[in-house]
């Protein structure tokens, strides 16, 4: 039934503008408001993530948003220098970084590290 149709991944935020700043200028995501909230445009085109407000705004308690990296601990590096803490999961073995890693034996990425937005969304960067 959905197989020729285009879809997107959407999610709310009680501060489109706490969020827009965000993606923007801490992430460098090209973001492009529009009446009904954010779109954040990604490299390659196709279809852009849109993000709504909300009034009645609950964090979820799972990863909204996953960036592919090249090299995990530039890209960690990099968002530290820009004020973004990396997310302490002891039960995914994350180092003092914060990155999960994987040393080939578990199915999975290379490594993987979380962070949070202004809003509490978790994001992830993936080296794969």
């Amino acid at each position: 039934m959905f197989k020729n149709t285009k879809a997107f991944a959407s999610f709310s935020s009680p501060d489109i503008g706490a969020a827009k700043k965000f993606y923007a200028d801490t992430l460098g995501v090209e973001v492009k408001e529009i009446e009904e909230g954010l779109e954040l445009h990604f490299a390659g085109g196709g279809i852009p993530v849109f993000i709504y407000p909300s009034s009645d705004y609950h964090a979820p308690e799972h990863t909204v948003l996953n960036f592919l990296v090249d090299d995990i601990d530039t890209a960690v590096d990099t968002l530290a220098k820009r004020g973004v803490r990396m997310e302490q999961y002891p039960e995914f073995h994350t180092d003092e970084k914060g990155v999960c890693r994987n040393d080939g034996k578990q199915p999975g990425p290379k490594a993987i590290a979380w962070f949070k937005d202004p809003a509490d969304h978790i994001l992830a960067i993936i080296q794969e």
